[in-house]
């Protein structure tokens, strides 16, 4: 691969030196031969605040590994994350590609549901408990409302309008999907919640809200269990067959390879 790849996680969590979020995954792709970074931005912080941390980090892999640009794969919120920095904050040439997995970029009917049936205060004060908690965890600038609010659908719409996609940037989305309550029992409550207003999800977000740019279609499960959120980004570290775009994969880890292989294959 020519350019090393710069691995962005979504809401919920850090970088971890000793808990990677991404699980087997950047094992399997420096097996191939691939140069991972991580992200390193803030767990819980706005788009416009991670995106400034993600420039210095940016900045700091070319400088160390003297490439030209980075190819990123994001997470969930990751993508609007990177979305932002090469599009607001101008980091268009540094990037050579972005694949993103599960990433609202039309928001969610079901947050839109949420948030206009809850109080504003109380909402505001459950994400300040939250802000509280992920400072303590070592957010520099956390800001969960503003998170949170961008995955409305008035709100993506309004943040696709002003970060559209830039030339020269090779786009990949893919959406995922459980197959029933039981998938992912850690994704119950959020998948029956989701499900009665999109339908299919993968507990989080519908495929709907996760399709943008060369769409590579919707990952399942090729056995019962079905692909969570939390499947995604091999959290439980165990294999789990997958099946997306007519190809079977025998474990999570082989599907990025795959991405991986695509990527190379173009030149990136």
């Amino acid at each position: 691969m020519k350019y090393p790849i710069l691995m962005v996680h979504g809401m919920g969590f850090r970088d971890y030196k000793h808990i990677c979020y991404w699980g087997r995954i950047p094992k399997a792709l420096k097996k191939l031969g691939a140069k991972v970074y991580f992200g390193e931005q803030d767990s819980n912080g706005s788009a416009e605040s991670n995106a400034g941390q993600l420039a210095v980090r940016i900045d700091s892999i070319l400088s160390e590994t003297k490439a030209e640009k980075l190819n990123v794969i994001a997470h969930s919120k990751g993508g609007l994350d990177v979305r932002y920095l090469i599009s607001t904050l101008g980091y268009a040439d540094k990037i050579a590609s972005v694949t993103t997995l599960s990433t609202p970029h039309n928001g969610s009917r079901t947050v839109d549901m949420l948030t206009d049936r809850l109080p504003d205060g109380l909402v505001r004060f459950g994400c300040g408990v939250s802000d509280i908690w992920f400072r303590l965890l070592g957010d520099k600038n956390p800001s969960t409302y503003s998170a949170v609010r961008l995955f409305r659908t008035d709100e993506a719409k309004r943040f696709n309008e002003k970060n559209p996609d830039r030339e020269g940037i090779y786009y990949m989305s893919y959406g995922f999907a459980m197959k029933n309550a039981a998938s992912d029992m850690t994704m119950l409550i959020p998948w029956l919640t989701v499900s009665s207003v999109e339908g299919e999800c993968d507990g989080l977000l519908a495929p709907e809200a996760v399709r943008w740019t060369n769409f590579m279609g919707i990952c399942r499960g090729s056995r019962r269990r079905g692909i969570s959120h939390c499947d995604e980004v091999d959290m439980r570290r165990s294999k789990l067959p997958v099946c997306c775009g007519g190809r079977d994969y025998g474990d999570i880890t082989e599907f990025y390879a795959d991405i991986f292989k695509t990527l190379e294959s173009k030149g990136f």
